[in-house]
């Protein structure tokens, strides 16, 4: 029997997003990797608006040359870290989307961090 992995990945999801819920006080910090691209939201669930959107598509990322590797995340997590901070989210909930948290992950996570969000 072939296990599917966009199955497999969707169960794990699903799973992880039965623990996380988006609030005003507390959005969900939602990350996405694509093979070539990196997207990040703060969602408020409660209403379904989504607060801050970056991704690697967008001009201030590609002005900076961001990429979805570790390095890339990194630079897009401090900037999103920046445009969450100033748009006054200062707690998140984090959502890896159901990816290990290492790598790109990690190095996203670290970074935004660093600006100043918490969690």
């Amino acid at each position: 029997m072939q296990i599917d992995k966009k199955v497999c990945s969707e169960k794990r999801r699903k799973r992880i997003r039965k623990h996380i819920v988006g609030t005003a006080t507390r959005p969900r910090l939602s990350v996405k990797f694509s093979g070539k691209h990196i997207y990040a939201q703060c969602i408020n669930d409660e209403i379904g608006n989504t607060l801050v959107f970056l991704s690697t598509l967008t001009k201030e990322a590609r002005a900076k040359k961001a990429i979805a590797n570790v390095t890339g995340a990194a630079l897009l997590g401090k900037m999103f870290g920046e445009k969450a901070v100033s748009s006054g989210i200062k707690q998140v909930v984090f959502d890896r989307g159901g990816r290990k948290y290492h790598g790109c992950v990690q190095s996203f996570a670290d970074a935004a961090r660093e600006i100043g969000l918490s969690f």
